[in-house]
Protein backbone atom coordinates (compact mmCIF):
# COMPACT_ATOMS: atom_id res chain seq x y z
CA UNK A 1 0.00 0.00 0.00
CA UNK A 2 1.24 3.57 -0.78
CA UNK A 3 1.36 6.78 1.19
CA UNK A 4 1.68 10.27 0.24
CA UNK A 5 4.16 12.31 1.25
CA UNK A 6 5.21 16.12 0.80
CA UNK A 7 7.86 16.30 3.76
CA UNK A 8 10.24 14.58 5.71
CA UNK A 9 13.33 14.57 8.46
CA UNK A 10 14.13 14.10 11.91
CA UNK A 11 12.80 16.28 14.97
CA UNK A 12 13.72 16.41 18.39
CA UNK A 13 10.86 16.49 21.07
CA UNK A 14 8.34 18.82 18.97
CA UNK A 15 6.62 15.44 17.52
CA UNK A 16 6.65 13.04 20.44
CA UNK A 17 9.41 11.97 22.28
CA UNK A 18 12.79 11.73 21.82
CA UNK A 19 14.67 12.16 17.97
CA UNK A 20 11.87 11.15 15.33
CA UNK A 21 11.93 10.57 11.75
CA UNK A 22 8.84 12.69 10.92
CA UNK A 23 6.82 12.08 7.81
CA UNK A 24 3.83 14.55 6.75
CA UNK A 25 1.22 12.84 4.58
CA UNK A 26 -0.29 14.85 1.85
CA UNK A 27 -3.89 16.19 2.23
CA UNK A 28 -6.17 17.64 4.82
CA UNK A 29 -10.00 18.01 5.24
CA UNK A 30 -9.75 21.20 7.47
CA UNK A 31 -9.38 24.44 5.66
CA UNK A 32 -7.65 26.16 8.87
CA UNK A 33 -6.60 29.73 7.49
CA UNK A 34 -3.71 29.97 9.87
CA UNK A 35 -1.92 26.62 9.35
CA UNK A 36 1.94 26.36 8.57
CA UNK A 37 1.67 23.77 6.16
CA UNK A 38 -0.78 24.90 3.47
CA UNK A 39 1.42 22.54 1.02
CA UNK A 40 -0.23 19.81 2.86
CA UNK A 41 -3.72 20.40 2.58
CA UNK A 42 -4.09 19.52 -1.16
CA UNK A 43 -3.92 16.02 -2.09
CA UNK A 44 -2.54 17.07 -5.82
CA UNK A 45 0.29 18.83 -6.10
CA UNK A 46 0.55 22.38 -5.54
CA UNK A 47 2.48 25.68 -6.43
CA UNK A 48 5.95 25.69 -5.39
CA UNK A 49 5.28 22.13 -3.71
CA UNK A 50 5.38 18.36 -4.33
CA UNK A 51 4.69 14.88 -2.84
CA UNK A 52 5.82 11.37 -3.24
CA UNK A 53 4.72 8.09 -2.85
CA UNK A 54 6.20 5.70 -0.95
CA UNK A 55 5.39 1.98 -0.65
CA UNK A 56 4.79 1.20 3.30
CA UNK A 57 7.70 -1.47 3.08
CA UNK A 58 10.15 1.83 2.22
CA UNK A 59 9.10 3.48 4.84
CA UNK A 60 9.74 0.41 7.40
CA UNK A 61 12.83 0.07 6.00
CA UNK A 62 13.76 3.41 6.30
CA UNK A 63 12.91 3.83 9.70
CA UNK A 64 14.67 0.97 10.73
CA UNK A 65 18.23 1.63 9.34
CA UNK A 66 17.61 5.12 10.84
CA UNK A 67 16.40 3.42 14.34
CA UNK A 68 20.11 4.11 15.49
CA UNK A 69 19.21 7.59 15.74
CA UNK A 70 16.09 7.38 18.03
CA UNK A 71 17.77 8.62 21.30
CA UNK A 72 15.31 9.53 24.07
CA UNK A 73 12.84 7.32 23.06
CA UNK A 74 12.27 8.35 19.72
CA UNK A 75 11.08 6.88 16.90
CA UNK A 76 8.73 7.32 13.85
CA UNK A 77 5.75 10.00 13.69
CA UNK A 78 3.32 10.67 10.83
CA UNK A 79 1.85 14.43 10.74
CA UNK A 80 0.49 16.42 8.43
CA UNK A 81 -1.98 17.25 6.41
CA UNK A 82 -3.90 14.98 8.21
CA UNK A 83 -2.62 11.61 8.42
CA UNK A 84 -5.74 9.92 9.01
CA UNK A 85 -7.12 11.36 5.65
CA UNK A 86 -4.49 7.74 4.46
CA UNK A 87 -6.50 5.65 7.38
CA UNK A 88 -5.61 2.34 5.72
CA UNK A 89 -1.71 2.97 4.90
CA UNK A 90 -1.19 4.39 8.21
CA UNK A 91 -2.85 1.33 9.79
CA UNK A 92 -0.95 -0.89 7.31
CA UNK A 93 2.07 1.06 8.03
CA UNK A 94 1.85 1.50 12.06
CA UNK A 95 1.42 -2.37 12.38
CA UNK A 96 4.72 -3.36 10.42
CA UNK A 97 6.24 -0.70 12.60
CA UNK A 98 4.96 -2.01 15.63
CA UNK A 99 6.02 -5.52 14.48
CA UNK A 100 9.83 -4.14 14.56
CA UNK A 101 9.43 -2.64 17.96
CA UNK A 102 9.51 1.22 16.70
CA UNK A 103 7.87 4.04 18.96
CA UNK A 104 4.92 4.78 17.07
CA UNK A 105 3.22 8.53 16.88
CA UNK A 106 0.55 10.02 15.51
CA UNK A 107 -0.46 13.71 15.20
CA UNK A 108 -4.07 13.94 14.24
CA UNK A 109 -7.11 16.50 14.26
CA UNK A 110 -8.81 13.83 15.72
CA UNK A 111 -11.68 13.86 13.15
CA UNK A 112 -11.73 10.09 12.09
CA UNK A 113 -14.69 7.89 13.25
CA UNK A 114 -12.43 5.20 12.94
CA UNK A 115 -9.47 6.71 15.17
CA UNK A 116 -9.82 4.44 18.34
CA UNK A 117 -8.86 1.47 15.79
CA UNK A 118 -5.45 2.84 15.76
CA UNK A 119 -5.09 3.05 19.64
CA UNK A 120 -3.35 -0.25 20.24
CA UNK A 121 -0.25 0.19 17.40
CA UNK A 122 0.39 4.21 18.46
CA UNK A 123 2.52 4.45 21.45
CA UNK A 124 1.88 8.18 21.81
CA UNK A 125 -0.99 10.07 20.57
CA UNK A 126 -1.08 13.57 19.75
CA UNK A 127 -4.42 15.51 18.67
CA UNK A 128 -4.88 19.10 17.59
CA UNK A 129 -8.21 20.58 19.93
CA UNK A 130 -9.12 23.46 18.00
CA UNK A 131 -13.00 24.59 19.42
CA UNK A 132 -15.03 23.49 22.28
CA UNK A 133 -17.44 25.35 20.26
CA UNK A 134 -19.14 23.20 17.08
CA UNK A 135 -20.58 26.37 15.52
CA UNK A 136 -17.27 28.32 15.65
CA UNK A 137 -15.18 25.04 14.52
CA UNK A 138 -17.26 24.63 11.45
CA UNK A 139 -17.13 28.31 10.76
CA UNK A 140 -13.18 28.70 10.98
CA UNK A 141 -11.99 24.92 9.88
CA UNK A 142 -14.80 24.39 7.78
CA UNK A 143 -15.50 20.61 9.57
CA UNK A 144 -17.45 20.10 12.98
CA UNK A 145 -15.64 19.33 16.09
CA UNK A 146 -18.31 16.23 17.11
CA UNK A 147 -16.13 13.48 16.08
CA UNK A 148 -12.88 15.28 17.45
CA UNK A 149 -14.51 15.52 20.71
CA UNK A 150 -15.78 12.20 21.07
CA UNK A 151 -12.47 10.92 19.97
CA UNK A 152 -11.14 12.38 22.77
CA UNK A 153 -13.31 10.92 25.24
CA UNK A 154 -12.64 7.83 23.85
CA UNK A 155 -9.48 8.08 24.47
CA UNK A 156 -10.30 8.54 28.31
CA UNK A 157 -12.27 5.38 28.54
CA UNK A 158 -9.79 3.52 26.95
CA UNK A 159 -6.96 4.99 29.26
CA UNK A 160 -4.85 5.90 26.36
CA UNK A 161 -2.17 8.77 27.33
CA UNK A 162 -3.43 11.83 25.17
CA UNK A 163 -1.27 14.88 24.86
CA UNK A 164 -4.28 17.50 23.58
CA UNK A 165 -2.30 20.45 21.90
CA UNK A 166 -4.88 23.83 21.51
CA UNK A 167 -3.66 26.84 18.94
CA UNK A 168 -4.51 29.56 20.99
CA UNK A 169 -5.61 32.50 17.65
CA UNK A 170 -6.84 35.52 18.23
CA UNK A 171 -10.70 36.31 16.90
CA UNK A 172 -11.17 32.56 16.98
CA UNK A 173 -10.58 31.03 20.19
CA UNK A 174 -8.60 33.17 22.71
CA UNK A 175 -11.25 35.23 24.12
CA UNK A 176 -11.94 35.49 27.78
CA UNK A 177 -15.09 33.48 27.17
CA UNK A 178 -13.03 30.65 25.31
CA UNK A 179 -11.63 29.76 28.80
CA UNK A 180 -14.64 28.81 30.28
CA UNK A 181 -15.33 27.27 27.25
CA UNK A 182 -12.23 25.28 26.76
CA UNK A 183 -12.42 24.37 31.07
CA UNK A 184 -15.49 22.95 30.43
CA UNK A 185 -15.20 20.45 28.30
CA UNK A 186 -11.53 19.45 29.40
CA UNK A 187 -12.37 18.84 33.10
CA UNK A 188 -14.95 16.70 31.51
CA UNK A 189 -12.22 14.48 29.32
CA UNK A 190 -9.54 14.94 31.79
CA UNK A 191 -8.14 11.64 32.91
CA UNK A 192 -4.38 11.00 34.29
CA UNK A 193 -3.26 10.04 30.72
CA UNK A 194 -4.71 13.37 29.58
CA UNK A 195 -1.94 16.30 28.84
CA UNK A 196 -2.41 19.58 27.09
CA UNK A 197 -0.33 22.11 25.64
CA UNK A 198 -1.42 25.46 24.53
CA UNK A 199 0.25 26.88 21.30
CA UNK A 200 0.02 30.59 20.25
CA UNK A 201 -0.23 31.64 17.01
CA UNK A 202 2.68 31.88 14.70
CA UNK A 203 2.73 33.20 10.95
CA UNK A 204 5.58 30.54 10.05
CA UNK A 205 3.36 29.22 7.20
CA UNK A 206 2.50 33.02 5.48
CA UNK A 207 5.22 32.87 2.97
CA UNK A 208 4.76 29.19 2.09
CA UNK A 209 0.28 30.17 1.06
CA UNK A 210 1.78 32.90 -1.21
CA UNK A 211 3.76 29.87 -3.22
CA UNK A 212 1.22 28.13 -3.09
CA UNK A 213 -1.28 30.68 -4.98
CA UNK A 214 -3.89 30.87 -1.88
CA UNK A 215 -4.51 33.84 0.04
CA UNK A 216 -3.76 34.14 3.68
CA UNK A 217 -6.51 35.56 5.46
CA UNK A 218 -5.62 35.72 8.94
CA UNK A 219 -4.69 39.64 10.12
CA UNK A 220 -4.41 39.60 14.07
CA UNK A 221 -4.17 36.57 14.95
CA UNK A 222 -1.61 36.95 17.81
CA UNK A 223 -2.19 36.30 21.71
CA UNK A 224 -1.20 38.21 24.54
CA UNK A 225 1.34 36.47 27.23
CA UNK A 226 -1.47 38.18 29.40
CA UNK A 227 -4.13 36.07 27.88
CA UNK A 228 -2.20 33.16 28.11
CA UNK A 229 -1.37 33.18 31.76
CA UNK A 230 -5.10 33.42 32.10
CA UNK A 231 -5.91 30.44 30.05
CA UNK A 232 -2.96 28.56 32.10
CA UNK A 233 -4.36 29.39 35.69
CA UNK A 234 -7.60 28.30 34.82
CA UNK A 235 -6.68 25.36 33.63
CA UNK A 236 -4.09 24.31 35.80
CA UNK A 237 -6.70 25.06 38.69
CA UNK A 238 -9.05 22.98 37.30
CA UNK A 239 -6.60 20.03 37.64
CA UNK A 240 -5.63 20.03 33.86
CA UNK A 241 -1.87 18.94 33.41
CA UNK A 242 -0.26 21.54 31.04
CA UNK A 243 2.76 20.80 29.03
CA UNK A 244 5.68 22.62 26.78
CA UNK A 245 7.22 20.77 24.60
Amino acid sequence: MKIRIFQKGFNFSQDGQGNRLVYHLQGCNMRCPWCANPEGISAMENGNFSSQDYETDDIVNETVKSSPMFFGGGGITLTGGEPTMQFDAVRELFTKLKDKKIHTALETNGTHPRLPGLFSIIDQLIMDFKHYDNTAHKKFTKITNQTTKANILAAKEAKKPLLLRIPLINSFNAGIDDISGFKEFLTQANFPGLSVELLTYHEFGKDKWQKCGMEYTVKDGYVSAGRLKEFEKALSESGIKLIKT
